[in-house]
């Protein structure tokens, strides 16, 4: 999932970039190593931990200024 700015918002620079990239995992050891791999260099905006939802979920945005949302749902395990 993926997001963006339409141009009739306005122009934004690249650390109001509102585009976002979702990676659902398959278990908390692959959303760890998601996360902690692409956010090396970068700036974590929420660290990856149980979230009160219900799943395990972290964001943030790369050294590239490409942010991310990292989630694993053991609700949904095997079913993404």
């Amino acid at each position: 999932m993926a997001n963006d700015v339409p141009e009739f918002m306005g122009k934004v620079n690249e650390n109001e970039n509102r585009s976002k990239i979702s990676v659902s995992a398959e278990s908390k050891e692959e959303a760890d190593k998601i996360f902690n791999g692409l956010s090396a260099g970068g700036t974590i905006e929420m660290p990856i931990q149980d979230s009160p939802w219900g799943s395990y979920f972290g964001m943030f945005r790369d050294k590239y200024g490409i942010e991310w949302m990292v989630n694993f749902d053991p609700r949904y395990k095997g079913q993404i």
